[in-house]
């Protein structure tokens, strides 16, 4: 088996087999977005035709949503998927949030204060953003419903699957009530959930192993291995370096392969998706990163699925600057397909692209 091709597939990163861009979200499961700009992207390098602008269109009219979930982070999730998804994960989220959650002063009174100043602020598919509702709140008595402390209390509202995003406002994002903007489908019992996220996982990021899984999810060791239980009739496992690595059969292509190249945004799932990198990534180049020093953080450049150098872009009026950084020098072949990876990047942005850092 090759891991780090069989991975690209299953990723949709080659040979994609996904239309549309709600189509990725649900098989993917949910998709890391802090950055939204990366996120966005993240999503673009799994379809053959997307734009930038027909992924806002998708958050806009509810194709796909964000909020957080799995980690204490902002997730891409589809809507059929919101409520499972957090019927199984927000318990171990609220766990990590509770000490934070405390110090801010977080607690049950006002939060449900601000549960009721939320329903009546959004009533009726009233889209407000952050700083609008935290006016809302503090109207309304919530003290200080501002900085960490609104953050805190919106988090726990999502996780409550009380809010949910809405519509972009300009550049700022909105909230809406989950209820309204999100039909209401038969709840799934627990273990129904933790089995279904448990084989999407392997299925679109496989192979890979129970501690991937752990980190990925936020569940319990406990729960990562009964899951594995529940569907491994539908996976394979194979071992390398003494440990177990499961998937779903695939039917990747096998026939010769060229030089394939990606500019991965930072958090993409090829990466996140992981707690062992030392299949796509030497540590070895960690000094040769930004000052935040960690692989995760960065826009990465992929060459056949091996991590091989940084990028950075600065969108002008009418070109996209990438600035590329390889880790070490790139042969011809490389330098091409790195080339048309950039001038996807610019297609999904509606730009030419200028790069530099590598010659053509």
């Amino acid at each position: 088996m090759d891991a780090i091709h069989t991975r690209l597939f299953n990723q949709g990163l080659i040979s994609t087999k996904f239309h549309t861009i709600g189509e990725v979200v649900s098989a993917l499961g949910a998709v890391q977005a802090q950055d939204y700009a990366g996120a966005k992207w993240a999503l673009g390098l799994r379809l053959k035709d997307s734009t930038d602008s027909s992924i806002d269109q998708a958050l806009a009219d509810g194709s796909i949503l964000r909020t957080h979930l799995l980690r204490p982070t902002w997730h891409f999730v589809s809507p059929t998927d919101i409520r499972w998804l957090l019927m199984l994960t927000a318990p171990r989220v609220h766990a990590v949030n509770a000490f934070m959650a405390r110090k801010l002063e977080v607690d049950k009174p006002t939060l449900k204060k601000s549960y009721a100043v939320l329903e009546k602020s959004l009533q009726g598919n009233q889209y407000l953003t952050r700083t609008d509702i935290g006016y809302a709140l503090e109207k309304s008595g919530v003290k200080k419903a501002d900085g960490q402390r609104l953050v805190y209390i919106m988090m726990a509202a999502e996780l409550d699957a009380l809010i949910c995003s809405g519509p972009r406002e300009g550049k700022q994002f909105t909230y809406a009530l989950l209820d309204e903007r999100v039909p209401k489908v038969p709840e799934m019992k627990r273990e129904e959930a933790l089995a279904e996220l448990t084989k999407r996982y392997f299925s679109a990021r496989g192979p890979a192993t129970l501690q991937d899984f752990t980190w990925w999810s936020g569940l319990t060791l406990t729960d990562a291995r009964n899951g594995i239980e529940m569907v491994k009739s539908h996976l394979t496992s194979e071992t390398i370096n003494n440990q177990a690595y499961w998937f779903a059969e695939t039917k990747s292509p096998t026939s010769k392969r060229s030089e394939t190249a990606h500019l991965l945004p930072n958090y993409d799932e090829f990466i996140v998706g992981y707690t062992d990198r030392s299949f796509i990534y030497n540590t070895t180049h960690d000094k040769k990163l930004d000052d935040r020093g960690n692989v995760l953080f960065q826009n990465t450049i992929a060459v056949n699925g091996q991590i091989k150098g940084t990028w950075k872009r600065t969108v002008k009026k009418n070109e996209v600057l990438v600035e590329l950084t390889p880790f070490i020098k790139f042969s011809k072949a490389e330098v091409q397909a790195v080339a048309t990876a950039t001038k996807k990047y610019g297609d999904f942005l509606g730009l030419p692209v200028r790069t530099t850092g590598v010659d053509a």
